[in-house]
């Protein structure tokens, strides 16, 4: 039973990343491999949002790949077709706490009072294959070629101090990670050598010190895979399938699955940050709709 689906009262952040694990479990477990793909593709598409989110789209609408609110849809000139239904998400709720005494005289006196999360709604986004309207500007797309994103990913890995090298032999590794030191395998193609930097970047972010030491080398060799699959994803690149045993390195264990869920799309969305300078008309809050004051 989907118990989100079928839930009578409001789930919070926590029951609804749960309950979408739980269910990415039962899923894979039943041999649904392309479940882990489904969820991995919608990091790549959605990485301005959040964990909990993403899951959200990915379980409602696996073939989403553009979404935002009615009136966001509006406003660039788009129109949701009449009895869409909605893909709900979670929005926060924004609210007004008074700034103490001792606040408000370190503070710009103008602005009394600060805004604060207060909890967080239910909102509604629609993909783009559920409106009509005006065509919208295309990024670029990059099929099998990473263009500009391989320059920019190799500035990423060096502003975080993290050495560099190319070398003719790495005893049948395409790539190595030395903590402070990535190795590449020369004469690679430009998108195998961006995926293979992709992986070793996220072994750098991902795998130090303590949450290192407990987990093991298979775990870190996939949840790095994960990483390189959702950024080539998202920059164009062809990609293969995630891996269908995914589930097995956690032996079921749904806390543990979450966490390495979550670390692979903060991971993911970080490098993809550094890969792409900001777009101003691109709407990527995850606010679909203005809070009523």
């Amino acid at each position: 039973m989907n118990t989100i689906a079928n839930s009578k009262k409001p789930l919070t952040k926590q029951e609804i990343i749960a309950a979408n694990v739980k269910l990415l479990i039962e899923q894979l477990e039943a041999g649904h491999s392309e479940a882990l793909t489904n969820y991995l593709t919608a990091m790549s598409r959605f990485h301005h949002y959040s964990f909990g989110n993403v899951m959200e789209i990915a379980r409602q609408m696996p073939t989403a790949t553009r979404v935002a609110g009615f009136f966001a849809w509006k406003q660039l000139g788009r129109f949701v077709k009449a009895g869409s239904k909605g893909i709900r998400i979670l929005a926060p709720i924004v609210g007004v706490r008074r700034k103490t005494d001792e606040e408000v005289a370190k503070s710009d006196p103008i602005y009394p009072n600060k805004p604060v999360l207060v909890g967080f709604r239910s909102a509604y986004v629609f993909d783009i294959s559920q409106t009509d309207g005006v065509d919208l500007p295309e990024m670029r797309e990059v099929s099998g070629d990473p263009g500009e994103n391989l320059d920019r990913l190799t500035a990423f890995v060096r502003s975080h101090g993290i050495q560099l090298a190319y070398s003719d032999d790495l005893k049948g590794a395409l790539g190595m990670s030395y903590g402070g030191r990535i190795a590449i395998l020369s004469g690679q193609t430009k998108a195998e050598e961006f995926s293979t930097l992709v992986h070793e970047t996220a072994h750098e972010l991902l795998h130090k010190a303590e949450r290192r030491t407990a987990t093991t080398k298979t775990v870190r060799e996939t949840e790095a895979e994960a990483v390189a699959f959702v950024v080539g994803k998202a920059v164009g690149l062809v990609t293969g399938s995630a891996s269908a045993d995914y589930i097995h390195l956690y032996h079921g264990n749904a806390s543990l699955l979450a966490e390495s869920l979550e670390v692979i799309q903060q991971t993911a969305s970080v490098i993809l940050a550094a890969l792409e300078p900001p777009i101003t008309d691109e709407v990527t809050s995850e606010e679909p709709e203005e809070v009523a004051a």
